[in-house]
């Protein structure tokens, strides 16, 4: 990143919601760089603490005060311990809030048996995981004063919010919720001066990516039809990110941007 950005937002706070790996890791990275203290929600079992906590060290020795809760972000309970402490804690100056969770269930919605076809708890906890906790968390850190005029929400979505993919149903009802979530929160949110985008990055070889059925075919087509000829990675979107924070972006809202290399206008 240039060295412009380099403590620009110092004494802000950015709230990542799947903050140990993949987009959400780049993204604290990005942004304590460029100044933000990083309050992180994730979820992580024993095996994956040891990077968490490596995660952790390295945002610290940029100077930052840096908190990582791990729980889960659809949790309520939890959500209004998280709100709780950022009000201690950040008085007011939320400025970032980044939705990337990726937890859903990959089933086809009508399989050969009923154990192979997704069920309503399953698409209930998909949507609601993916999309819908990105309603509650603007809820409550609106109600506590914690956006600060000029606050950006992002969320991560992909292009299987208008396309499709084997097992991905409710994963893609899920996206294409959050893109919705995103352009409603912008209309309800300009009065506060705060604003929320969708970024749809490319295929991206992260964890999630991994556990998608067929992730192999989905790389090798993203490969051959990228007019970069590579996959997107985190850093790619992480940057942007923290471009868009910027006041000069203060009024675009409402939008879903590609961050991808042009991958998703190409046929």
């Amino acid at each position: 990143m240039s060295k412009e950005f380099n403590g620009f937002f110092k004494g802000d706070w950015a709230l990542v919601l799947g903050a140990s790996s993949g987009f959400g890791e780049a993204a604290c990275r990005r942004l304590a760089e460029a100044g933000f203290n990083i309050f992180g929600v994730h979820l992580d079992r024993k095996a994956g603490m040891a990077h968490v906590e490596s995660l952790q060290a390295d945002l610290k020795a940029m100077g930052r005060e840096v908190v990582f809760v791990n729980a889960n972000a659809a949790d309520e309970a939890k959500r209004q311990e998280v709100v709780a402490q950022l009000k201690e804690r950040a008085n007011g100056r939320v400025r970032v809030l980044m939705h990337s969770l990726a937890f859903g269930a990959l089933k086809p919605l009508v399989g050969a048996t009923p154990e192979d076809s997704l069920t309503k708890a399953q698409v209930d906890m998909t949507l609601d995981v993916m999309a819908s906790s990105l309603i509650y968390w603007t809820q409550d850190l609106a109600r506590a004063g914690l956006f600060c005029r000029g606050a950006r929400i992002f969320a991560m979505t992909s292009a299987g919010s208008s396309r499709v993919w084997t097992s991905y149903g409710a994963v893609s009802a899920a996206k294409a919720a959050l893109e919705s979530y995103c352009r409603q929160l912008a209309l309800e949110l300009a009065p506060l001066g705060v604003t929320a985008n969708a970024l749809l990055a490319g295929v991206t070889d992260t964890p999630a990516l991994r556990k998608i059925p067929g992730n192999e075919k989905m790389i090798e087509v993203a490969q051959g039809r990228n007019p970069m000829k590579r996959l997107t990675t985190p850093d790619d979107v992480a940057q942007s990110l923290v471009a868009f924070c910027l006041p000069h972006f203060d009024f675009m809202t409402g939008n879903t941007i590609r961050i991808d290399g042009g991958e998703n206008v190409v046929d």
